[in-house]
């Protein structure tokens, strides 16, 4: 795997714990590990000719249905679309709403 998709990936993966979560500290605080990973990304900017959204997206959604993280979770129904919900560029924005992309990934789960 490359490491574009790799810290992109990571991000995605922080917010889609913290949407999955029903306790509020611990999906403050998984935005706040997103909000540096966000940081990171805007000031070395992946290739975008390198990076798979949906693969990135996919590769997180493993990562947070993860069976350790399973306990906690217990907010939305574990339906999450195939294709990422968000695009890099959205990602990369400055002015990039973390509460937003969290609800927005809480709808499309409960969507299905």
């Amino acid at each position: 795997m490359n490491r574009s998709v790799d810290r992109v990936r990571d991000v995605l993966t922080e917010l889609v714990k913290a949407a999955l979560v029903s306790e509020d500290r611990l999906s403050l605080a998984l935005r706040n590990e997103a909000v540096v990973g966000l940081a990171a990304l805007r000031d070395a900017p992946p290739d975008p000719d390198g990076l798979r959204m949906d693969g990135a997206w996919t590769l997180a959604v493993r990562a947070a249905e993860a069976p350790e993280f399973q306990p906690m979770e217990g907010r939305i129904n574990l339906t999450l679309p195939q294709q990422s919900p968000l695009t890099l560029d959205a990602l990369l924005a400055p002015d990039f709403d973390v509460d937003a992309a969290v609800e927005r990934i809480r709808k499309a789960a409960s969507t299905g």
